[in-house]
């Protein structure tokens, strides 16, 4: 049976193999996909060991992502913009890697009929989890991103490294009377209980999106909603839509990502 990891610290809380095989099951598939904790200097042990033991595949999650970049004998282009890896496939001696966090977000924005060609985007954040989602966003043809940080310098080199023209970035106490059509919260604030300090306005009339996810709307999501927002939408779907996409690189088949995400809501 082919063997499927995710490899993390912490690890307990990881969903992904209730999800990976639900998919298998769903598409007939039979592999063996198990969470594995892994100590913070033994990543690249662990991985070393899980290749030569005949390991297919594995999904990376905190805090290795960027480390698995670096063991990587090849990158898809989103990887490579992304800075991390998520997803790393064993063929034939060699380590592929690629992230698919952000067709993960993009295909949940979709499902929840989200229309992003021509819309203009607030993407709250210039961390990895915004760099992540930043090509397969401009893939779908916005009208434009904004990228608004705390730090604004941080913003602005995540412009540089993208060059595109849609791509604009400034600081949160910048933003004023923008309109939108999209907020993208990718900042953790939610996972500490607070909120990005942005003026209520930017989310009237809007779709608002978090990728932080839990029993309940989360923080930003419930300020959001309170301030007239026109839907909002927590990262579980994405966490699926991510894993729906690694999964088809490995397999080459489509799992379906509704009866999973109904299952886990």
């Amino acid at each position: 049976m082919d063997q499927y990891r995710v490899f993390g610290n912490p690890i307990k809380q990881s969903r992904s193999p209730l999800i990976h095989q639900s998919f298998a099951h769903q598409t007939q598939q039979k592999i063996n996909y198990q969470s594995e904790y892994v100590e913070l200097d033994q990543f690249e042990a662990t991985i070393e060991d899980f290749v030569k033991s005949g390991g297919k595949g594995a999904n990376i999650t905190v805090p290795f992502k960027e480390q698995a970049l670096t063991i990587c004998d090849q990158l898809t282009e989103r990887a490579r913009l992304a800075g991390a890896v998520n997803t790393l496939s064993f063929v034939d001696g060699k380590i592929l890697g690629d992230n698919t966090d952000g067709q993960g977000l993009v295909q949940d924005l979709l499902n929840n009929n989200v229309p992003l060609k021509n819309c203009r985007i607030l993407l709250l954040g210039a961390g990895g989890a915004a760099k992540g989602v930043i090509l397969p966003l401009l893939a779908q043809l916005p009208e434009s991103i904004v990228i608004a940080n705390r730090t604004l310098t941080k913003a602005e080199s995540l412009i540089k490294q993208f060059n595109n023209e849609k791509l604009s970035a400034l600081a949160f106490t910048a933003l004023k009377n923008e309109k939108f059509d999209l907020v993208i919260n990718a900042t953790s604030a939610s996972l500490s209980g607070t909120i990005p300090s942005i003026a209520k306005e930017l989310v009237v009339n809007t779709h608002c999106y978090d990728m932080v996810y839990g029993n309940e709307l989360t923080p930003f999501l419930l300020w959001a909603k309170d301030n007239g927002a026109t839907k909002v939408m927590d990262g579980l779907g994405m966490l699926v839509g991510q894993a729906a996409e690694s999964f088809r690189i490995w397999r080459n088949v489509h799992p379906e990502v509704a009866p999973i995400l109904q299952r886990l809501r």
